[in-house]
């Protein structure tokens, strides 16, 4: 007899401890009602994902930093994001709280959070590694329209799958026993929703093949090798327990398995993607982004990522940045530093105002001084005052004053 055809036995709720001793009776199990190891283990995989969105939200205020911008920062926290709410979802699955008051809707725990964002999880992984094969090995963009069809595709996908889900017959899917306190998950459902997890991470096995000789200053394989390796760990654990221990969620030891594992391999996946970058920017910042674009130029990249490899681009403090206007790379400079404030107020207009004023390489004094022999395009001891085309910015050609930092204008 199955979980769901005994919970229509009971006519009221029992309490935690009747209802483990009647559930250990009934199948053999040492069931252990919800207890302080599973608040603890909410606890901590809530902490951990919050250390892990503080170094997302880093990423984001130095987003400018190009190791970092190379991450595609918008995926990453989508992935993280979702990687959050399918927690959520595994909470109430794996057994972690009493199905009760707001947790007493398994359909949309167990499918609406748990099924979708474990699944919106792996597809905008899968998104990513066919991102890195379009631009590497197919020379083409993955931006714009592309980019706009892969969002469509993993929204429509994965919803439509849980809204047939939800639509279909509760015995087929989902059942609720309140009395009990318990979700239980049809075994064929079970086969269906992991068969096709394991559909998909074997289109990545493909993917992963293709981006073998991928050798670039992202180390785009490698990490790709490794999300992979602990997307299959997580999967081959989910099949186990789902597949040969049906009913975990009932067993202390089990539940938090299971649920470790989880918070583990969704956080691990996105600490692979940024941690390198974001450990270099707080700490290492000019000396890592130098090497960084030294070892992109000798593997062939700016063109894949929009980053300059001419000489000043990688002697110099100064970023190369993408003109969309001119299809060129300019050097991108504060339009108002040092500059007469009379004269930038009735001209403001017509100044290039972006700044890398967040680059702490333009902040560092160390980079200003005896510099006077060398060319003056390599110097970083001068302010560069970018003027713009055909504007009276053109005819301005003394500044008094130095800039900020106390670079002269040029």
């Amino acid at each position: 007899m199955s979980l769901s055809a005994i919970g229509g036995s009971f006519t009221t709720a029992l309490d935690p401890d009747a209802r483990a001793n009647f559930l250990s009776a009934f199948t053999g199990l040492d069931v252990a009602p919800v207890g302080t190891a599973d608040t603890v283990l909410i606890a901590i995989s809530a902490g951990l994902y919050g250390i892990t969105m503080f170094m997302v939200i880093y990423a984001w205020f130095n987003r400018k930093y190009r190791p970092i911008r190379a991450k595609n920062l918008a995926w990453t926290t989508a992935i993280h994001i979702a990687g959050i709410l399918w927690f959520l979802g595994n909470v109430v699955t794996n057994g972690h709280v009493r199905i009760k008051g707001v947790f007493a809707h398994c359909k949309l725990w167990i499918i609406w959070f748990r099924i979708l964002f474990c699944y919106m999880y792996a597809s905008m992984l899968i998104v990513r590694f066919y991102a890195l094969d379009r631009v590497f090995n197919q020379n083409k963009p993955f931006r714009g329209r592309t980019n706009l069809y892969a969002i469509a595709f993993v929204i429509v996908f994965n919803v439509g799958f849980c809204l047939v889900s939800h639509l279909v017959k509760t015995e087929l899917t989902v059942y609720q026993s309140d009395v009990l306190e318990l979700c239980d998950v049809d075994m064929n459902y079970r086969i269906a929703a992991i068969t096709i997890q394991w559909v998909m991470w074997a289109g990545v096995a493909v993917l992963i093949y293709r981006l073998r000789n991928i050798q670039s200053s992202f180390n785009e394989f490698r990490e790709s090798l490794g999300l992979f390796i602990i997307a299959i760990i997580v999967l081959i654990d989910t099949s186990v327990n789902n597949f040969a221990l049906p009913r975990y969620p009932l067993v202390l030891k089990h539940r938090l398995e299971k649920t470790s594992i989880d918070v583990l391999g969704s956080n691990i996946m996105v600490w692979l993607i940024l941690a390198q970058p974001v450990y270099n920017c707080m700490f290492n910042r000019r000396q890592y982004e130098s090497g960084w674009l030294s070892k992109l130029t000798k593997d062939g990249h700016k063109k894949e990522y929009e980053v300059s490899s001419g000489q000043a681009g990688l002697t110099t403090a100064y970023a190369k940045m993408n003109d969309s206007e001119f299809q060129d790379t300019r050097l991108n400079f504060s339009g108002s530093d040092g500059i007469d404030p009379v004269y930038y107020a009735n001209n403001q207009n017509y100044y290039d105002n972006d700044t890398l004023s967040g680059d702490a390489t333009l902040r560092n004094p160390e980079v200003y001084v005896n510099q006077d022999s060398i060319p003056i395009a390599l110097r970083t001891n001068l302010h560069i005052h970018r003027p713009v085309l055909n504007t009276p910015s053109m005819f301005r050609t003394v500044v008094k004053d130095n800039a900020a930092d106390n670079r002269r204008v040029v």
